[in-house]
């Protein structure tokens, strides 16, 4: 859906149509949901989280800027949104110890991917998991959402040097925890491997 049509269903939106709703969440979902699920350290709590995603857009959607792009400012409520959820998580749950177990599942990508492959993913999103909630939205917006520092800044609501440095630093710490084999340091891919200890 291109922009100017997805803003002419945020308009229909608020108006009350219920198809618009269908079309706007088709449109937006699985970014919505991608992202959550890179953002939120327990896998069980990103359904609730895309929920109140969901919400926080109808109550929103009022106040949104036709002349902002839409992903940005879906981006910036989705972190928004989630920053939320794990302030409210660690005061519940204040008392419990996470495990690092629970904090670092993942989604493993489909049965048809090779197995070599699939580790490799999920190590590195647990390398990703693992960065403090500043640096890991930067990276989830950089490379999961594509964004530019721009729209990361705008997004977070920080300014362009800010977003820059929390994206140099969170490649700092992957790095520091990644091991690369000598084949992928010469083609310029950065695939994770375990970390011997």
């Amino acid at each position: 859906m291109t922009e100017e049509e997805l803003h002419g269903c945020l308009q229909r939106l608020k108006e009350g149509d219920k198809d618009a709703f269908t079309a706007v969440h088709d449109s937006i979902k699985q970014q919505v949901y991608g992202t959550v699920c890179l953002l939120v350290d327990r896998q069980g709590d990103v359904a609730d989280v895309v929920n109140e995603i969901y919400i926080e857009l109808f109550r929103c959607l009022p106040q949104y800027d036709r002349n902002r792009p839409f992903g940005a400012w879906l981006n910036g409520m989705i972190v928004r949104q989630c920053s939320n959820w794990s302030r409210r998580s660690w005061r519940r749950l204040r008392i419990q110890i996470r495990s690092r177990e629970n904090a670092s599942e993942v989604l493993l990508p489909g049965a048809d991917t090779p197995l070599i492959e699939q580790e490799q993913r999920g190590e590195l999103l647990q390398l990703v998991a693992g960065l403090p909630p500043k640096l890991r939205s930067v990276i989830v917006l950089r490379y999961y959402g594509e964004c530019s520092f721009d729209e990361i800044a705008t997004a977070l609501e920080i300014p362009l040097g800010t977003a820059k440095s929390r994206h140099h630093k969170a490649m700092r710490k992957l790095r520091q925890h990644a091991v690369f084999t000598e084949e992928d340091e010469m083609k310029g891919d950065y695939t994770c491997l375990s970390k011997v200890n």
